[in-house]
């Protein structure tokens, strides 16, 4: 059943993995009620090149490209159609420091879409009081707290913790684990003797030059926000281009796919009822959202996720229903440019191109 390949994707993003769901979609001759056919391909599977008989060679190759690029692809092989789709995990931004600058960090971080953890071993300052829009705040030491955390490639660490020594004993143990980001805070002076003292201790020159530090970009800042200001500012950049290299002028933009986790969460669950899944498949212009962004219908007027709202949403959703009632997929675009989006008072002015299959 599809929903058990959605709970392998939603396990898969848990685990901080990338992964393809491949969708083959049947021409619109398609039979009453039929269910399109979904597929995950980890990326193991791709790197290592094993595949199966069940979707055609070209599919595979798509599949890889689309975790290079981030970027779905909707492709007609033949009589058949498929939408390919890749998954990145939500970023997860961990704090390690919960002082002064670590405050207006979680915020902004959040803000910014990662999902934050904030770790001190002080409970007056590691408490969600302090850090409300903190996903997790975790009181423990800096040494056994890496027992609590799952650390994976697409995460991005700062540390700003009280004193020197709890920045050595985060960055010893971080420096064991690949991630998208490390920085550490401190002066340019301080910074040396942790690095000569880390390579000291066997730590290799690749491993001490992976961490930015000092930390942030060079904005003259001085308030605790200022500097948080800056310290988000070099994250984002390293999760928005790949590669990120500060002394380069040019960096390659990297695309995030969209992903709705409540989207996904659901679509795992045992729920048979029968629905329809909207996946935005390509868009042009200003549109409120982007490829890969999905929402559910249920025939009885429940909705889940979105795809931009209002009036972006009214027509599809009708054609949700019909979708839901005789099965199958259909394509639709969503037209909000010139004299329709002055009529609606809508305030893009794109096109999206949506498809609509059901599900049960």
């Amino acid at each position: 059943m599809n929903n058990e390949v959605y709970k392998q994707l939603y396990d898969q993003m848990n685990l901080g993995n990338k992964s393809v769901l491949v969708t083959n979609l049947s021409t619109p001759s398609t039979p009453s009620k039929s269910i399109p056919k979904k597929f995950l391909i980890s990326t193991e599977a791709l790197l290592n090149q094993k595949f199966d008989d069940h979707l055609p060679k070209q599919v595979y190759e798509k599949a890889a490209q689309t975790l290079e690029t981030g970027i779905l692809e909707f492709i007609q092989i033949a009589e058949e159609y498929f939408l390919i789709e890749p998954y990145f995990p939500e970023p997860q931004l961990i704090i390690f420091g919960a002082g002064h600058i670590a405050m207006p960090l979680a915020e902004f971080g959040s803000r910014a879409g990662f999902t934050v953890t904030v770790i001190d071993d002080r409970p007056s300052f590691a408490n969600h009081q302090r850090f409300p829009t903190a996903q997790k705040v975790i009181c423990e030491s800096f040494e056994k707290c890496f027992d609590l955390i799952n650390i994976h490639p697409l995460t991005f660490i700062v540390i700003v913790t009280r004193g020197h020594r709890h920045d050595m004993d985060c960055l010893r143990q971080v420096l064991n684990y690949q991630t998208a980001y490390t920085g550490m805070i401190g002066s340019k002076r301080r910074v040396k003797g942790v690095m000569e003292k880390m390579r000291e201790e066997g730590f290799s020159q690749e491993q001490l030059d992976s961490v930015n530090s000092p930390i942030g970009f060079s904005i003259g800042a001085v308030t605790p926000d200022e500097i948080a200001f800056s310290i988000i500012a070099e994250v984002i950049s390293y999760r928005r281009f790949s590669n990120f290299k500060k002394e380069n002028s040019i960096n390659k933009k990297q695309h995030w796919p969209e992903y709705d986790p409540d989207v996904i969460n659901e679509l795992a669950t045992d729920d048979d009822s029968p629905k329809a899944i909207i996946t935005i498949v390509k868009t042009k212009g200003s549109v409120p959202r982007k490829e890969g962004a999905k929402m559910i219908v249920w025939p009885y007027g429940k909705l889940l996720g979105s795809i931009g709202g209002g009036c972006s949403e009214g027509t599809v959703i009708t054609t949700a229903r019909d979708v839901i009632a005789t099965g199958g997929y259909q394509f639709q675009r969503v037209d909000m440019t010139g004299i329709v989006a002055e009529d609606e008072g809508m305030a893009c002015g794109g096109i999206m191109d949506v498809i609509i299959e059901y599900f049960e």
